[in-house]
């Protein structure tokens, strides 16, 4: 049974799932606000749970410099890019942009780890990547007019945070493959990616900087619904991800975690009443073709 090609699935799932959840909290208190929240609640969690396990004792000098390098680009950097460009794009453009780290990592994972990929993994990846791109490309009929389908400020700011986001992401992957490979307890490493993200934007909003100030008060609502996020997104999808990296290849996990635009489209018909347009789902089906022929590579 291909554990690790579902464990990313299964990150895929949770991220979906927390693209639609963020989207309030996260233009309340803004990107690098919120995201500390979740970060800092999640670390102490994960915290907890390495100590009463004792996996804390499989941490050494050789793994806790390229974990803590891994989140300072994929959580710290990557993260907060993402919830940016969540506030100015929505969920499903930010979605596209955020899958491009699928081909970014495969090509890392080649250049970087010589990682080999057969003709049916390539196809598979291919074909989940195009996708992707159809179900958020064409996922809008001109009669949605919900707010998340609405752009604020500059389309390129976003996009550029979007492509920002994606490649924090795939450089992540990248330097945590090697550590994870070894069998590292996933909670543990993921304690200290989000750890360190947890510090440096701790320090980031201490900062005379306008733009990373909190934009509103963090209410109890607001709270709860950003651990929430934390919880689904950093301390479940997150782990899985890093399980799904001990023993797949870079590419392959990278590809799967990615399909949450996919996946996100009926929970956002639910959520906002408003059916997606038929090239979303014609996506949707070339994302399933694409993960078949993953599965049998």
């Amino acid at each position: 049974m291909p554990i690790h090609e579902l464990a990313a699935l299964g990150a895929a799932v949770c991220w979906a799932l927390t693209g639609m959840i963020s989207a309030g909290p996260a233009g309340h208190l803004g990107a690098p606000a919120f995201n500390r929240v979740r970060q800092v609640f999640v670390t102490v969690m994960l915290a907890l749970y390495v100590l009463a396990t004792g996996a804390w004792r499989e941490l050494d000098a050789s793994n806790v410099g390229p974990l803590l390098l891994s989140g300072l680009v994929g959580i710290f950097i990557g993260d907060t890019l993402l919830f940016a460009a969540l506030n100015r794009l929505g969920p499903r453009r930010s979605g596209i942009l955020f899958a491009l780290n699928a081909p970014i990592a495969a090509l890392l994972g080649w250049l970087a780890l010589g990682e080999d990929l057969s003709q049916t993994a390539i196809a598979g990846i291919g074909l989940t990547v195009a996708g992707v791109l159809l179900a958020i490309l064409f996922g809008k009929r001109r009669a949605q007019l919900h707010e998340w389908e609405a752009v604020k400020g500059p389309l390129w700011i976003g996009v550029a945070l979007g492509l920002g986001a994606a490649t924090g992401q795939a450089v992540g992957s990248i330097i945590a493959r090697p550590v994870m490979a070894t069998g590292l307890d996933p909670f543990a490493a993921s304690m200290l990616r989000v750890g360190i993200a947890a510090l440096c934007l701790s320090v980031l909003i201490q900062l005379p900087i306008p733009a990373v100030k909190p934009k509103g008060p963090l209410t109890w609502k607001v709270a709860a619904m950003t651990a929430l996020t934390g919880i689904i997104a950093l301390a479940i999808g997150m782990t899985l991800l890093l399980f799904a990296l001990s023993g797949g290849k870079v590419g392959i996990v990278s590809t799967l975690s990615a399909t949450s635009p996919v996946i996100i489209l009926p929970m956002l018909w639910a959520k906002t009443g408003e059916r997606p347009a038929g090239g979303a789902w014609a996506g949707a089906a070339l994302v399933v073709a694409g993960m078949a022929l993953i599965f049998l590579r």
